[in-house]
Parts: structure tokens; C-alpha cells; sequence
């Protein structure tokens, strides 16, 4: 590659990073295809050209074209291990972002081997404080978090968010998603004292550092809004919740799986106000957007599907909610495995309803499943408490 060629490329390609980061993704993807056509005429076997694919396939992903980006990070990494070899640097950001998609596709199972490998390679190339080790094990604990295997995820965020602050500075947005992650974990365990000032903090250096309207800070908004919904502080959190959906459908648009997240979010919210007739069509739109975008056996959509079923069980109508709860449960058990919380909340409610209907037998068998992957969740939660967390618990269910 001569100097004006890799001079062109890199200006190219810096262009692209910079519309990623701004949250323009449809504005980079047209500048990202250009070059990935003319590196792959070119280039077809330089690790430029891996780097490319990589940023291209990050943009479909980022938009929620997972078909498209699948490809292209398979063509980056199998570009990557033949030139660089499978320990560069490089590769282990190719299967880093193999790993993000499987995830986002709902296929654990692949993503963890790819996460792990690309963190082996990080730590073992880079220095132990490198972002890229942090981004490894953010992306690592994050897949924890999503499987509940909380023991494994809090080690693993903790350390990510150190490394970002003493490599990147406390107000970098890199900061900011750790101070999430760890902040989400911390309110999936009830232990909101110790989220809301990580959920605050971060919230402060995206519109800092980011701007009001970008993506990561909706995000932000949507983490704190969380937060105060579980504190049951409708007032403070229904509005973040708004603000987070108009930012998400103006930069992303109204058929993202980002924009179908603020609509499960903010429909949550109505429901648990008994607002059912705004939640209703919010959660139908995001089904609709998670069928079409991500499929019908996705994750996603099988929290749209409960959420959905958990509204028509509200409004009286049985059986819409039986079918959808039952739908919610298949997918949920199928992906996770029968001792997840998300296959646990499902099976509670499936038996909500067939004790309603008379089904006693059927209901006791899935209250007995659903106790036993909450006892594997409760005894998580308390070994990762703090020591007073811990004894007050006991104090509460045991006061003799």
C-alpha cells in the first residue's frame, strides 16, 4: 500500500470512527461501504482491510442489521488470524466483536468462548490496565449479568471501571459505561444505595462529555429512570424515560432495537402507574420492532412478549395473556436454560394464570420450578451483599 493510498484510508476511516462515536450511523455507513469495497479490491488480505470490516459490521450491528454484520466479522477475523495470527492484538478485537454479535443474536453459548479468547489474548499481549483489557472484561461480565451469574460478572465490572479511571480519567465516556454496567448489576441484586450515585455519575459525564442527545445518554437516562422506578419514584423517573425515547428515536429511528428498548421501558413504567391504555400500545410497538428486527425466538422479543401478556392479564383478558406468556416462556427457557430469573419470572407468571383458570395442578409445578431457580438467584444475591446488607436480611427472615 503506497502513502497517498494509506493516507486516504485512514482519513476514511477516522472519518467513520468519528461519525460512530457521534452517534451518526446512517450518515457513516455509505463512507464505511466505499472503503470496504475498495480495500477488498485492493487489499482483499491486509489487516487494514479487517479493521474495516470490523467498523462497517459495528454500524450494521449498532443499526440492528445483524444479518449484515455477521459477515463481515467473520471475514475480519478469519483476515486477522491469517495475517496477524491468532494472538494480535487485532484478532482480539475481531472476536470481540464476533462475540457482540452472537450476544445481540441471543447465542450465549457462542459468545463466551470468543469473549474469553479475546481477553486471554488482551491481557496477555497488553499491559493489565489497558482499555482494551477493560472493554474485554466489561463485555465479559456484561454476558455474566445477561445469564445471571452475578459472582462472576461484579469482579469483572469492578475491575474494568478501575482500569478505565486510572487509564482514561474519571470523566471519560469510557468511565461513564463502566460506572453503567456496574450500576446495573448493583440494581439487579436491590442494592440501589449503591447505584444510584454510579447511575448519576455517569448520566453526568455522557451529557458532559457527549452531548444531551446522543445515544449513550439515553442510555444514561434510561439506567436512572430504572432506578427510580424500582425506589417507586414514578415522578422522577417517567420523564427520563420520555427524554431517553425521544433522544433514541431521533438520532437511531423508529424501527431500531434501541428505540424498541425506550418503548418497553417507558411502557413499564405506565404499567406499573396502571396507565394501561398509554403502556399497551408502546409494548406492541416494541414486540413489532423486535420480531421484525431481531426474530421471534430473540430474547428481546420474549420480554416484550411478557411484558405484553403481563398488561392483557391486567386489562382481564385471559386468554391473549396465557398465549403470550406461554410463547414468552419457550423462548426464555430455550435460550437461558430452566434456572435463569428471566425463565423464573416467566414461569410465575404462567402459573399466575393457570391457578386462575383452575389449573391447580399445572400452576404448583410451576411456582416449584420457579422457587428453585429463585433459591439459585437469592443465595447469589446474598453471598455478593455487603456485610450489614447481609445481616439485616437475616435479621428480616429470621428474627428469633
Amino acid at each position: 500500500m503506497d502513502s497517498k493510498s494509506r493516507q486516504e484510508i485512514n482519513e476514511a476511516s477516522a472519518r467513520v470512527v468519528a461519525l460512530y462515536h457521534a452517534g451518526r450511523y446512517a450518515d457513516a455507513i455509505p463512507i464505511a461501504e466505499g472503503l470496504c469495497r475498495r480495500l477488498q479490491t485492493q487489499y482483499s488480505e491486509h489487516p487494514h482491510t479487517a479493521t474495516n470490516l470490523n467498523n462497517l459490521a459495528e454500524l450494521y450491528r449498532a443499526l440492528g442489521d445483524y444479518a449484515r454484520a455477521m459477515p463481515l466479522c467473520q471475514r475480519a477475523l478469519a483476515i486477522s488470524e491469517k495475517v496477524l495470527g491468532a494472538e494480535h492484538p487485532d484478532t482480539a478485537s475481531s472476536l470481540h466483536n464476533l462475540a457482540l454479535l452472537y450476544q445481540a443474536l441471543g447465542d450465549y453459548a457462542r459468545a463466551e468462548p470468543l469473549f474469553q479468547r479475546a481477553l486471554a489474548i488482551s491481557e496477555k499481549l497488553l499491559r493489565a490496565e489497558h482499555p482494551d483489557t477493560a472493554k474485554s472484561l466489561s463485555s465479559l461480565a456484561l454476558l455474566y449479568l445477561a445469564l445471571g451469574d452475578y459472582a462472576r460478572a461484579e469482579p469483572l465490572f469492578q475491575r474494568a471501571l478501575a482500569i478505565c479511571e486510572n487509564a482514561l480519567g474519571r470523566e471519560h465516556p469510557h468511565t461513564a459505561t463502566s460506572l453503567n454496567n456496574l450500576a446495573s448489576l448493583y440494581l439487579e441484586l436491590g442494592d440501589y444505595a449503591r447505584a444510584e450515585p454510579l447511575f448519576r455519575r455517569a448520566l453526568a459525564i455522557c451529557e458532559n462529555a457527549l452531548g444531551r442527545e446522543h445515544p449513550h445518554t439515553a442510555v444514561s437516562l434510561n439506567n436512572l429512570a430504572a432506578l427510580y422506578q424500582a425506589l417507586g419514584d414514578y415522578a422522577r423517573a417517567v420523564p427520563l424515560s420520555q427524554r431517553a425515547l425521544a433522544n433514541i428515536e431521533n438520532v437511531l429511528g423508529r424501527e431500531h432495537p434501541h428505540t424498541a428498548a425506550s418503548l418497553t421501558k417507558l411502557a413499564e413504567l405506565y404499567r406499573a402507574l396502571g396507565d394501561y391504555a398509554r403502556a399497551v400500545p408502546l409494548e406492541q410497538r416494541a414486540l413489532a420492532i423486535r420480531e421484525e428486527v431481531l426474530g421471534a425466538e430473540h430474547p428481546d422479543t420474549a420480554t416484550s412478549l411478557h411484558n405484553l401478556a403481563l398488561l392483557y392479564q391486567m386489562l382481564g383478558d385471559v386468554a391473549r395473556a396465557e398465549q403470550l406468556s406461554e410463547h414468552s416462556l419457550a423462548i426464555y427457557a430455550n435460550v437461558f436454560g430452566p434456572e435463569h430469573p428471566h425463565t423464573a419470572r416467566s414461569l410465575t407468571n404462567v402459573a399466575i394464570l393457570d391457578a386462575g383458570q383452575g389449573r391447580l395442578d399445572q400452576a404448583l409445578s410451576g411456582l416449584a420450578r420457579a422457587a428453585r431457580a429463585e433459591d439459585r438467584l437469592l443465595g447469589e444475591i446474598f453471598a455478593l451483599s455487603p456485610e450489614e446488607q447481609r445481616k439485616e436480611r437475616l435479621r428480616n427472615n429470621f428474627p428469633f
